[in-house]
């Protein structure tokens, strides 16, 4: 029998305990316990030094990713890590601290359902079109990045977004924004990727983000639907990948914002074919062929499995000493168009299983 929880008086059960209550739900963040406030590879994508938890874990739970975003209470971090809902997360963790069984659907979830939804549809209407005049840091760090100024109206800026960090507001940036959504279409959350005003990304850990998204809906599976797609689709990591894999192949493609987004992602009813433009990272203990690589190698064999037919392809060239990797859009850059497969390439790819 499935127990039911008041989510308030969870949260007030797990305070001061959070750091036993991950090492039991959440065994690979181990290392990070071991060295609180201190950078250790990510227990999702690997890595060498891109997560921690936050100093005050024992109170609130939360830790950050740079590259998979920021998580600020345990909730959150268990959510992320386990693949759970919201539901299961709270039924375990109050099982760890003994709370009360009461019902989940309380007034608190609803509030904070609530504020999370207004916080989100406020950024998007304070947002404006990259076309706008105020939109040039957007339009630089596109340009700086090699890639056309002509992008999809799926991708909107904002003058001034507060950069948050352990909780606290550190300064307002710039900041080009994305929304996400879910496998059926609808908005989850919006990825941000903070500037400055000359287009560079913004000096902070981590400049690209997701914001919080309401509990009840599920990013897991879903993308950034930069354009319209048809029977055919190429899914890639990141946002400026996705728009070179476009301008290179003229082939539609998505973003599904990291490795483990993109190993996750569903693809809508009408789609058959799917190439994955895979990132090339250095093998790493936690994934000894590389993050990028492995994430794609095992959303073409799900894909197959559903009868689509998908294949996936990683950029040929090394990567540079210094670099944790290389994309399809650093092929774009140093080879242009050049340096992509040519279409029978990737009707053959397209027959591959994985």
């Amino acid at each position: 029998m499935k127990h039911e929880y008041e989510t308030q008086q969870v949260k007030e059960d797990a305070r001061g305990r959070w750091e036993r209550v991950l090492l039991a739900l959440a065994p690979p963040l181990k290392a990070a316990m071991e060295r609180t406030g201190k950078h250790v590879p990510c227990p999702v994508h690997g890595g060498r030094d891109g997560f921690r938890l936050f100093r005050d874990v024992a109170d609130t739970g939360g830790g950050i990713c740079n590259t998979c975003g920021s998580f600020a209470n345990g909730f959150a971090l268990l959510m992320w890590i386990n693949g759970w809902d919201f539901g299961q997360t709270i039924r375990e963790v109050a099982e760890q601290v003994g709370s009360r069984s009461r019902s989940a659907n309380s007034a608190a979830d609803k509030s904070e359902d609530e504020m999370r939804r207004e916080q989100l549809n406020r950024t998007w209407r304070e947002s404006v079109a990259l076309s706008h005049p105020s939109a040039e840091p957007a339009r630089l760090y596109l340009a700086r990045r090699g890639l056309s100024v002509k992008v999809p109206e799926t991708l909107r800026f904002h003058a001034a977004l507060g950069y948050y960090e352990d909780n606290r507001r550190l300064a307002d940036y710039p900041t080009l924004i994305a929304q996400v959504t879910g496998q059926g279409g609808d908005a989850v959350t919006i990825h941000r990727t903070y500037l400055t005003a000359e287009g560079r990304k913004a000096p902070v850990d981590s400049p690209k983000k997701l914001m919080r998204h309401p509990l009840a809906r599920q990013m897991t599976g879903g993308a950034i639907r930069l354009v319209p797609a048809n029977h055919r689709l190429a899914v890639t990591e990141g946002i400026e990948t996705a728009l070179a894999v476009t301008e290179a192949t003229g082939i539609s493609a998505w973003a599904t914002g990291n490795a483990h987004l993109l190993a996750t992602f569903q693809p809508p009813a009408g789609i058959d074919q799917i190439l994955v433009f895979a990132d090339k990272d250095r093998p790493s203990r936690q994934h000894p062929s590389g993050h990028g690589q492995e994430a794609a190698r095992e959303l073409v064999k799900r894909l197959w499995s559903l009868g689509i037919r998908a294949g996936a392809i990683a950029p040929a060239m090394e990567i540079p000493e210094g670099k944790k990797g290389i994309d399809w859009l650093d092929v774009f850059v140093l080879e242009g168009k050049a340096g992509f497969p040519a279409l029978v390439s990737v009707e053959q790819a397209l027959h591959q299983a994985a």
